[in-house]
């Protein structure tokens, strides 16, 4: 392991120590600074070989002074730390020129590999400056998923290297190739999709590479296809795993050769365009069942970008949710706001439209919702009986055993059970009962804060006692429990 001296900048005394301690016993020499001030000081006295350094100080912007630390000494590596942990923030940290970027909370480990890889490398190179901030961003979400999707971002946006990015749909697959391009230097120049899947398959080359007076039945005059119009920018290929395997040789061909020809032309065009694809299919699987030529998957899985699901990031729902609030009251629909058990409800949720599904529904509860401030009765209606699922539980081996054994138990028993279209209720109120009497012990058969920790009004959860047969003061049922 290399051992080296590192300069930790951070006004928060906890973290200097903790990470002093940790570098200093994998061997380093470690210094500290809680300002911009000190870290001049340090500076002067010696030139560490890596500085770890804060955002926000008290005398000023970190990254601000990594920009001009990285002009001065080039080969002195940045590794950035900060607690905004946004997109912009990623990509600044690259654009002054930073090692590296973790966003706080952050594991040691992934520290010491970080300050283990600057100094195998000791080189960092200012990079043209955007002029962007949060708000003119596509890409909301502070959860380590997405960490990892902007640190991509960040580290592509200063070349022209494929990329392919896969999830779910509604994830925000094309959110992301927007960003990759509006960041990058082709940001001046077209940004053009085109969705493979929505296309006629014998139409796809002819929109693809364009077409020439005759060409086919109908073609009246020339046609410039998408790579013509994405000339300089960007192209963005769509649902690329649905492409028909005869397009996908040509596009192979366009690839590789960097020209292209029109259909039923001679004249060679150079295809001057970045390349970002993106699918919601696996096209390793694809291409091991023979749908997806290998060649061209490797030839587009260059840069790899994974798109969580909205259910793997559920931290992200409160701050995604209260923007598209935000974005229907500007687009002049009622300004509208969601209480804290409203929150939890959307978080419950699995979501398995992604963050479309979300955009929707904030969307319909603005113009539905009758008072300003939505509650989670609300949004469980506008959710559904999903909504009420007990994912708190999810993930746990015991709940998930519990129910596995129980639908064994009824299809043993009880076979019709599992066929009569009662089987989700059924299951829900075997763990609704013990959720409630669990509450009302907990809060010593308080009901109101019993509803509030539950998520649900008093009124809601009175009816729900008198639907199960729960004794109110005792917090225990009044009729045996159906099997």
């Amino acid at each position: 392991m290399n051992s080296g001296t590192i300069l930790v900048v951070d006004d928060d005394a906890a973290i200097r120590t903790v990470v002093a301690q940790s570098l200093r016993r994998a061997g380093h020499i470690v210094t500290t600074a809680a300002t911009l001030a000190e870290l001049d000081v340090q500076l002067a006295i010696r030139l560490p070989d890596v500085v770890i350094s804060d955002v926000v100080l008290p005398d000023g912007n970190g990254l601000d002074r990594v920009a001009r630390l990285t002009a001065e000494h080039p080969a002195l590596p940045v590794i950035v730390l900060s607690a905004q942990n946004t997109l912009s923030t990623a990509v600044r940290a690259n654009e002054v020129g930073a090692y590296d970027y973790l966003p706080k909370p952050f594991d040691l480990d992934a520290l010491s590999r970080a300050v283990q890889g600057a100094l195998a490398r000791r080189q960092g190179a200012p990079l043209e400056a955007i002029d962007k901030d949060d708000n003119t961003l596509p890409l909301i979400g502070r959860s380590p998923a997405m960490q990892d999707v902007y640190r991509v971002i960040a580290r592509v946006v200063s070349n022209d290297l494929t990329v392919l990015i896969s999830g779910e749909s509604g994830t925000g697959k094309e959110l992301v190739a927007r960003a990759i391009h509006d960041l990058g230097t082709r940001r001046r120049s077209p940004f053009v999709a085109i969705n493979m899947a929505a296309i006629p398959r014998e139409l796809i080359e002819a929109e693809l590479f364009g077409h020439e007076r005759g060409a086919f039945t109908g073609a009246q005059a020339r046609s410039a296809g998408r790579f013509e119009q994405a000339a300089g920018g960007t192209l963005f290929l769509d649902e690329i795993g649905d492409m028909p395997m005869e397009a996908q040789t040509r596009l192979l061909r366009v690839l590789q050769s960097g020209e292209f020809t029109t259909v039923g032309g001679a004249r060679t065009i150079r295809a001057d365009v970045r390349i970002v694809a993106a699918t919601n299919r696996d096209l390793a699987q694809l291409v091991s069942g023979g749908q997806f030529r290998e060649d061209l998957f490797y030839r587009l899985n260059v840069v790899p970008v994974t798109l969580p699901a909205l259910r793997a990031r559920r931290q992200d729902v409160a701050l995604l949710a209260r923007h598209f609030l935000d974005k229907a009251a500007e687009s002049g629909l009622p300004r509208k706001q969601l209480a804290p058990a409203a929150i939890v409800a959307l978080e419950n949720y699995d979501w398995p439209g992604n963050v479309r599904e979300l955009e929707n529904i904030m969307r319909r509860m603005a113009v539905l919702s009758r008072d300003e401030r939505i509650d989670a009765d609300e949004v469980r209606a506008m959710l559904g009986a999903a909504a009420t699922a007990p994912t708190i539980f999810e993930g746990d081996p015991g709940i998930e055993a519990a129910v596995r054994s129980r639908i064994e138990r009824l299809a043993r028993e009880e076979p019709a059970a599992l066929d009569n279209g009662s089987l989700y209720d059924r299951i829900i109120g075997e763990v609704e009962r013990p959720l409630i009497e669990a509450m009302l012990a907990r809060h010593g058969q308080n009901q109101l804060r019993a509803a509030r920790a539950l998520g649900i009004n008093r009124n809601t959860l009175r009816k729900r006692l008198d639907l199960l047969g729960i004794d109110p003061v005792a917090g225990r049922s009044t009729e045996p429990e159906t099997r």
